[in-house]
């Protein structure tokens, strides 16, 4: 497949985005209230003495991976991201099945979470019962969704300004603890909490969490064909969004430990308020719920941005799915592909209503997926250099092929642990991926029927 659309497709993205915009995207993907659920259960389980260990590990080992897409992205820029690399490593069924995926779990189940984490804080306050959190979960979600379809400027200005107020935040955050540390302020002994693992095999119950506290960044890939200087636009946007997370966690993790010493951070349940509470009071709570509700539209909207893209480029290369391949050159968007994402996410919103507790179905509809599509990735990067080494690669990954084997190890540990330790979420995500299968199989028999069709008709 060329590189470039063909000429009897629709108009497609142009290059509009700088490094400094396609970075701070990328920082909005990543950088999400999950460091506030995480943080607690990694000090429960690796100890004081590996705590922020764990944390430079897994930011170390993301960014291994980043540079992977790195020098894919580079050499084969495209608004499908990861599906263009997976469908010239393994051919169009492994491409569609990903792009499926991201159509049916893994963005639009990000999104549902998302906003279960925005509503459940709203509900908390205001008393909201089951019903009204699905409603404000999917108001919020088809709120973003309208906000991108008015054009590119709005959503991705939009995007640009929450990442600024979510890192703001955060500092807030370490701002709490340095308040402290100044005060003198001397944490309440507390008494240790049992940890659920020890070892080794806490230890690697701990990076899980960490992952997905650092999760997101492959999404950048997706901005390869919207980026004026794609090698240096691709690289600032991956590498600079991972060191910044990295340096943002570690900072919040020592505040939450100058404020409320290690042992009160294990057994907190929300440390990011405990600690706003004791540096501020009320005005340090109300700060919390800021960043978590900026945060979560933040993550949100940089979601729909990537999916709706992702969507439109699977969809470009299939006869059967083309009114969604459609990109409206007016607004710069992807209007039908955004559209199918909001509806799909209004409807995991529903199940995980149903369900009972929506933010950890969607953690288990979405995990094995995940790990499963970042694994072919990550091999994906060895067979395209053997399978096109014409193509010119302005970036390349360091120390091939041991630097892209050892993250294929990571990801097949990671693959095996999210089996072992979720629930039944993680059975519908599965069952969701083998429905595509079958969808696969339904389009090709439509498209070699409409083939034959047209013979006979000659």
């Amino acid at each position: 497949m060329a590189d470039n659309f063909a000429a009897d497709k629709p108009a497609g993205p142009r290059r509009h985005l700088g490094a400094v915009h396609a970075l701070l995207l990328t920082l909005g993907m990543v950088i999400t209230s999950d460091i506030l659920k995480t943080a607690p259960t990694v000090a429960l389980n690796v100890g004081q003495e590996h705590f922020y260990q764990v944390w430079i590990l897994g930011g170390l080992l993301s960014m291994v991976g980043a540079l992977c897409y790195v020098e894919m992205a580079s050499a084969f820029a495209h608004p499908g991201g990861d599906y263009h690399f997976l469908e010239r490593a393994y051919g169009q069924r492994v491409g569609f099945l990903f792009a499926w995926s991201r159509f049916a779990i893994l963005h639009t189940g990000w999104i549902a979470l998302m906003a279960f984490l925005f509503a459940d804080h709203f509900s908390a306050l205001l008393g909201l019962g089951q019903l009204g959190n699905v409603l404000l979960a999917g108001g919020l979600v088809a709120a973003l969704v309208a906000l991108n379809l008015i054009g590119w400027r709005v959503s991705f200005g939009t995007q640009a300004g929450l990442v600024v107020l979510v890192a703001a935040g955060f500092l807030g955050i370490v701002g709490a603890g340095l308040w402290l540390e100044w005060r003198g302020f001397v944490p309440s002994p507390v008494a240790p909490v049992e940890p659920e693992q020890v070892g080794v095999a806490g230890f690697s119950a701990a990076l899980i969490y960490v992952f997905l506290a650092f999760g997101g960044w492959s999404d950048a890939a997706t901005l390869s064909a919207e980026l004026r200087d794609n090698r240096r636009g691709i690289f600032t946007a991956m590498l600079g969004a991972l060191a910044a997370l990295l340096l943002i966690y570690l900072a919040l993790n020592w505040a939450f430990i100058r404020g409320l010493g290690f042992d009160g951070l294990a057994a907190s349940g929300a440390p990011a308020l405990e600690l706003l509470g004791l540096a501020f009071g009320a005005p340090g709570i109300g700060l919390i719920m800021a960043v978590v509700v900026v945060s979560a539209v933040a993550s949100i909207n940089s979601t729909l941005i990537v999916g709706s893209r992702t969507t439109y480029a699977a969809a470009s290369d299939v006869p059967a799915l083309r009114v969604l391949g459609r990109w409206d050159v007016r607004h710069g968007v992807p209007r039908a592909a955004l559209l199918a994402e909001g509806l799909v996410a209004l409807l995991l919103i529903a199940v995980g209503g149903w369900s009972g507790h929506g933010f950890n179905t969607m953690v288990e509809y979405m995990t094995p997926v995940y790990w499963l599509f970042l694994s072919l990735s990550s091999v994906a990067l060895i067979v395209l250099r053997r399978r096109h080494p014409e193509v010119p690669r302005p970036i390349r990954v360091p120390l091939y092929p041991w630097l892209p084997l050892g993250f294929l190890a990571v990801c097949l540990y990671m693959l095996y642990s999210s089996v072992a330790f979720v629930g039944w979420g993680a059975l519908l995500g599965v069952g969701v991926l083998a429905l595509g299968v079958m969808l696969q199989l339904l389009l090709r028999s439509r498209t070699a029927s409409s083939a034959s069709w047209q013979e006979e008709g000659a």
